[in-house]
């Protein structure tokens, strides 16, 4: 093992120590810790878009460290140490790629994702979640999971024959959507309708090779953009943000637009 990760190990045991070490460290949990680790893994993303070496260096180590952390709150209890968190990803690696460590058989891209896919169902089977949509995480972004959730009922046959039916299916969720808004029907169906439209979507998305997650971050950075070239604009003009009617809305969008 390297001295610098030896090294943090000594600061997590140091930081948990029940004598001297820090008393919200300490205080946390598994469960306690997880917000903190999701939130690492959306920082490290951040800075890869960014491409930022130096902030995707930091990143990275926050994120070592919330694994370092859990693995640690497991030694504690008796459970395993981070010795064998690394033991068990090399031995899923070298299970998960026989093209690389077993008989070396050349394969395309397509290959080993379809390789890849079948060695992790197999390995679901044995460990008793032999359904097929078993493994898939719950604390994935919505998007996200419904394009995993979709694809993987694809690998089974449960999907439409060609774009045309999902995208079809799109307007069929949409007009169900605006029925329960025009029928005022309980937010809880409104949801579900809702719900049922951004599936038919993200599905869309995987038929046309696209990511939706990627696709709703670029938006989301797109529309951050011109929302503060707005600002800009309006504090550069004197005017107040809460007082701007539609048209003054509209015309500082256009010209926001217009720049990116």
């Amino acid at each position: 093992m390297s001295e610098p990760l030896q090294r943090l190990l000594g600061v997590m045991r140091r930081l948990r120590d029940p004598q001297g070490g820090c008393a919200w460290d300490r205080a946390q949990t598994m469960a306690s810790i997880m917000p903190h680790t999701l939130e690492e893994a959306h920082e490290l993303a951040g800075a890869v878009a960014a491409g930022e070496p130096s902030a995707i260096r930091d990143e990275l180590g926050d994120l070592l460290f919330q694994v370092v952390f859990v693995a640690r709150i497991a030694e504690e209890r008796g459970e395993f140490d981070f010795d064998a968190v690394a033991t068990a990803i090399a031995d899923k690696l070298e299970r998960r790629h026989p093209h690389v460590f077993g008989e070396r058989t050349a394969m395309s891209v397509e290959q080993q994702s379809d390789a890849w896919e079948g060695l992790k169902a197999a390995e679901r089977a044995a460990a008793g979640d032999a359904g097929v949509l078993a493994g898939v995480a719950l604390t994935l972004p919505g998007l996200t999971r419904a394009n995993k959730l979709s694809k993987r009922a694809a690998r089974v046959g449960f999907d439409w024959p060609d774009v045309s039916g999902v995208r079809a299916k799109v307007d069929e969720e949409l007009g169900e959507f605006e029925a329960t808004l025009r029928d005022r029907e309980p937010r809880a169906r409104q949801e579900d309708e809702l719900g049922d439209l951004l599936f038919a979507i993200a599905s869309w998305a995987r038929h046309l090779g696209l990511d939706p997650e990627a696709a709703l971050r670029g938006s989301n950075a797109k529309f951050e953009r011109r929302f503060a070239c707005m600002e800009d604009l309006a504090k550069a003009r004197g005017l107040e943000l809460g007082a701007l009617d539609l048209a003054a809305w509209e015309s500082l969008w256009a010209q926001a637009k217009a720049g990116g």
